[in-house]
């Protein structure tokens, strides 16, 4: 994971970046059909840890959290 002090900042558009980091955290644990089944709740929660995530839980909505699950798909299918 980006723990690089100097790396940019990123919010709830930067959806690449929220799946890739999100990829690198839990690797291959969770698969397509695992990442689909996340509840949303837990999701927004996990996004909020992440380094250099600056966005706010006020500033997510819902289809933030869709953008953010159909991208990690994506990552985790590249690293397939």
């Amino acid at each position: 994971m980006n723990n690089d002090k100097f790396a940019l900042p990123f919010y709830w558009n930067d959806y690449e970046d929220i799946a890739m980091s999100l990829y690198e955290k839990f690797g291959d644990d969770f698969t397509e059909a695992k990442i689909y089944r996340i509840r949303f709740t837990e999701l927004l929660d996990w996004v909020l840890t992440l380094p250099n995530f600056k966005g706010t839980r006020e500033e997510s909505s819902e289809g933030h959290l869709e953008q953010i699950q159909s991208a990690w798909v994506y990552e985790w299918r590249d690293n397939q």
